[in-house]
């Protein structure tokens, strides 16, 4: 999931002469997290503070010059690079006011641009191709410099990532129609070259973006038609050897309504999130411009803001912050993305109406259908209670970070009341990005401080419907250490993605738990209902015995019930419920309904013990021949209940797992008659 939060003004900008087509050449980098280096279209570099907007410090080049590439920061010296009239490169630092008397040197060839990194020593291209580490450059300026591009071939786009520690430049190419992709290294010095796959398409690349993805730079690019590529670019292949196209794949096709993309640019955020701005928002009319950040797992829609004024198609990205020149401003929109999961991407659709996107049916209700309905009901009424009671609570509303900050020192009973203030006022769409965040914070301090433990606090981001296991992985291995077997099964419940092998580990803290545990155990509301409807039999014949009813005369005669699967229950009634029943403590019900693949669910379930499994037979065989019975289903309608072919499906999972112990262990055979059956 991804959202765009409200954006802010950073400073007011005006076309320049030789410029007409862009407002910035560039918003790089600064000393820290917090500082950025603009430069505008012609004659000027400013350093801002963004948290405070405002100007650090700024110099202008004297009229007649232009600066012709974006300044950047060395990190390093703390210095800032920038060049002049395509040959001069000029360094200062922050106490230099006059800005021809700083430091500058005069190269033998034109500079396309020059390129950064944290930590990192800068490097400048030129513009026929070449590439200098800035040091050795400044040590000689009029060096000699080769030509790498051949006749009529342009350098379009470059940019720089780190791989490793060493900084990788990368500068796209095109000579007649046909583009090119070059990848400098140093230390070894190396070069790649690449043709970039146009074939089938008369629409050209616009935009590009560059990452580093495992152990692979990730190639974005955009065309004109709104298709956006990927291309990986593995190690090795030095310049010489034949010449390879670079295969792409299609990760995106954009809405561009009539003609094609001019000014449009992209930007990755992730492995999994694009920021667009300049291409058309698919909902919107026509002349207006939006940013966009799109999910390009699942080709969905995540986030969008309008952006008034031009737009010149430009982005760039630092810090969990975008930066959009358009109008007459260069805005800074903060943006969130959180890793990507079928669960959360589905959990909301496309943008329908003019206040942004909506959450509808929770993946639950997905699964469960009309059974989640009373749930959703319930939060419909409290999110309407929250809108009522906001004016009232805008005083003492929190921001995550607010609580994030607190969860990180304060009590428990007041972590808990800080999340359930927060939660009571914030919106389900900001609740999709935002539980994730406080339940890892949450379990971070439960596993760094042994006598922290937020039980109510997870348990109520648990509910929201806006976690997933892939969101907060260690969640549930946290709750099975501190034995909080309540939130295990809530978990189970709402957690739509765990894996086989946790699935496993619940089951085994289930038929694990020593008696002396059961007793300080908080009982899960709905596993509770259904074996009370189990036990009690209400709506029953007369003739119970301790939860168990003997067989009517009519069935014993008439034949079997029409759900026994073919399997004699009547002969084999277990003379009482299983431990977990006689202290009405939560059974593993809802293992049974979590979602599983065979294949991934077998190996970690042969890790259960001989006794644990006869256990488990026990209770399945319990369960079956309850749940064959005749109403049983009356009973437990609108409950979370086992089905019968989900205990038949379990227990073939046991006999796959531990045939020869069943085999052999005489228990098995006298307690559990449906597996012999099987």
């Amino acid at each position: 999931m991804a959202a765009l939060y409200e954006g802010f003004t950073l400073c007011g900008l005006a076309s320049g002469q030789n410029f007409p087509e862009t407002c910035v050449q560039g918003v790089e980098c600064g000393n820290d997290s917090d500082h950025v280096v603009v430069t505008d279209s012609g004659r000027s570099v400013t350093v801002y503070k963004v948290s405070d907007q405002k100007p650090l410090g700024s110099w202008t080049v004297k009229q007649g010059q232009t600066l012709t590439c974006p300044a950047v920061c060395n990190t390093l010296t703390g210095e800032y690079v920038v060049v002049t009239d395509n040959k001069v490169i000029r360094v200062w630092k922050d106490e230099d006011i006059n800005f021809d008397k700083v430091f500058r040197a005069t190269v033998s060839a034109d500079i396309d641009r020059v390129h950064a990194a944290r930590d990192g020593d800068p490097a400048v291209l030129f513009s026929r191709g070449a590439v200098r580490p800035l040091d050795s450059l400044l040590a000689a300026p009029q060096q000699p410099v080769e030509d790498v591009l051949s006749e009529e071939e342009v350098i379009r786009w470059s940019g720089s990532v780190v791989e490793g520690k060493q900084l990788v430049v990368i500068f796209s190419t095109e000579q007649n129609g046909n583009h090119f992709l070059y990848l400098q290294r140093f230390n070894p010095n190396s070069t790649q070259k690449y043709r970039l796959d146009t074939e089938g398409t008369a629409h050209h690349p616009i935009s590009f973006s560059a990452s580093v993805q495992d152990n692979s730079i990730s190639l974005l690019y955009l065309c004109s038609d709104g298709s956006v590529f990927q291309s990986l670019v593995q190690r090795g292949g030095a310049l010489g050897e034949e010449l390879q196209t670079l295969p792409r794949s299609l990760l995106l096709s954009l809405p561009v309504g009539e003609g094609a993309l001019a000014s449009a640019a992209l930007l990755a955020l992730d492995q999994a999130h694009v920021a667009v701005v300049g291409v058309p928002h698919p909902s919107a009319g026509a002349g207006k411009d939006y940013l966009c950040i799109w999910n390009t797992n699942f080709q969905t829609l995540q986030a969008s803001k309008e952006m008034t004024g031009r737009i010149f198609g430009q982005i760039w990205g630092h810090t969990g912050k975008l930066y959009v020149p358009h109008g007459k401003s260069l805005t800074v929109v903060p943006y969130e993305v959180q890793r990507s999961s079928l669960a959360t991407a589905l959990g909301k659709l496309k943008q329908s109406g003019t206040e942004g996107a909506a959450p509808v049916l929770s993946w639950s209700s997905l699964l469960h259908g009309d059974e989640a309905q009373p749930q959703r009901a319930s939060r419909g009424v409290e999110t309407r209670k929250s809108k009522l009671s906001r004016k009232s609570q805008a005083g003492s509303s929190l921001t995550v970070d607010q609580v994030l900050e607190r969860i990180t020192a304060a009590p428990e009973d007041e972590v808990q009341t800080e999340v359930q203030v927060y939660l009571s006022s914030a919106v389900a769409p900001d609740l999709q990005l935002t539980a994730g965040r406080l339940a890892s914070q949450l379990v971070a301090r439960s596993q760094s401080e042994p006598g922290f433990y937020a039980h109510g606090a997870l348990a109520q981001l648990v509910r929201t419907r806006c976690l997933c296991h892939s969101v907060c992985p260690d969640l549930l291995m946290v709750a099975l250490e501190k034995k909080d077997y309540c939130l295990t099964q809530l978990c189970l419940q709402h957690f739509p993605d765990i894996p086989e092998a946790v699935t496993c580990a619940c089951l085994k803290a289930f038929l694990s738990v020593p008696d002396g545990d059961l007793e300080a155990v908080s009982v899960e509301l709905d596993s509770l209902s259904f074996m009370e409807s189990l036990l009690s039999g209400s709506g029953r014949e007369e003739g119970q015995q301790n939860g168990f009813s003997p067989v009517p005369p009519e069935e014993e005669e008439g034949g079997e019930e029409e759900d026994s699967c073919d399997v004699h229950s009547a002969p084999c009634r277990p003379e009482k419920a299983p431990a977990w029943l006689a202290r009405e403590t939560p059974a593993p019900n809802e293992v049974l309904q979590t979602a599983y693949s065979e294949n991934f669910l077998l190996p970690p379930l042969k890790d259960l013990s001989a006794q644990q499994v006869i256990l488990f037979l026990q209770y399945l065989h319990f369960l079956y021949l309850k749940c064959s019975q005749k109403n049983v289903g009356s009973q437990t309608s609108g409950l979370r209940s086992p089905t019968v072919t989900q205990i038949v499906d379990w227990v073939g999972l046991l006999l796959d797992a531990h045939f020869t112990v069943l085999v052999m262990a005489p228990d098995a055979k006298s307690c559990c008659p449906i597996s012999t059956s099987l």
